[in-house]
């Protein structure tokens, strides 16, 4: 995480002092190698220190930290895009070190957590830890269960290899196809392109930042119901209940389109 944060920082640094279309691409690399990191850390340490019935609810909290994030920045792009002489962009691009630093500062005071520990031999400290964590005085039965799956998880030879295994292809076949479908829906390009689509509409440059923002404000409401109900059904209700109702707005998109090209 502090990695991502530092390169995120320099990342917007580099962008907001640009000069030339090279340094705002070389900012931009590192803008995406910062959230590649943090995108893989964040969840992954929130699933080891959060208990057992509050886990989805805590990584819909993370999905629901990004949301705000792109609906603030939104705003700040509005915000900014007001600015006479046309330097506001510097500001819009340069403001993300604030959330970077942001990031570095909490990184540093973040602790390791128990299952982290326990893979590099210190159990006495993991269990410390742990303890700290969940604010029992007993936690034998969870640390005795990180304990056994770490030993379990080093016995394994050529970990990589295994999953070229028969019995792992449908894991394997689901990991990649979820998340390559998603990407083809263009829900990421919609969120992180948005004004630019407005504007091929037929926007204008405040209208198209105005419709970004709007769309972020939906976003985190929707957000905000599955962290409310998450818990309450099973994981499969959900993943049904996005692709039907992606599968429904994309199909009366195309046939609204359609209808525009007729008239």
């Amino acid at each position: 995480m502090l990695t991502g944060g530092i390169t995120f920082c320099v990342g917007a640094l580099l962008n907001g002092v640009a000069l030339s279309v090279w340094m705002l691409i070389a900012g931009r690399i590192l803008l995406g190698i910062g959230i590649g990191f943090a995108n893989q850390s964040v969840p992954l340490y929130l699933s080891e220190v959060a208990p057992y019935k509050w886990r989805g609810a805590c990584n819909v909290l993370f999905q629901l930290s990004i949301t705000i994030g792109i609906l603030v920045a939104n705003a700040v792009n509005y915000g900014f895009a007001q600015i006479k002489g046309g330097w506001g962009w510097r500001l819009s691009l340069g403001g993300a070190i604030v959330p970077a630093v942001i990031f570095i500062v909490g990184s540093l005071t973040l602790a390791d957590t128990p299952n982290s520990l326990i893979q590099r031999g210190k159990l006495q400290e993991a269990k410390d830890r742990l303890l700290k964590i969940r604010g029992v005085d007993n936690v034998d039965e969870e640390f005795n269960d990180l304990v056994e799956a770490s030993g379990q998880s080093k016995k394994i030879e050529s970990p990589w290899l295994n999953l070229l295994k028969r019995k792992y292809r449908p894991q394997v076949f689901f990991a990649i196809i979820i998340p390559f479908f998603q990407q083809l829906t263009g829900m990421n390009v919609f969120m992180f392109y948005a004004p630019v689509l407005f504007k091929t509409m037929g926007f204008g440059d405040n209208a198209s930042l105005l419709s970004a923002l709007i769309t972020g404000v939906v976003n985190s409401l929707a957000t905000l119901v599955s962290i409310s109900l998450v818990d309450k059904f099973e994981r499969r209700f959900w993943f049904l209940e996005g692709d039907i109702q992606m599968l429904v707005m994309q199909v009366k998109k195309k046939l609204i389109h359609r209808v525009s090209l007729c008239i």
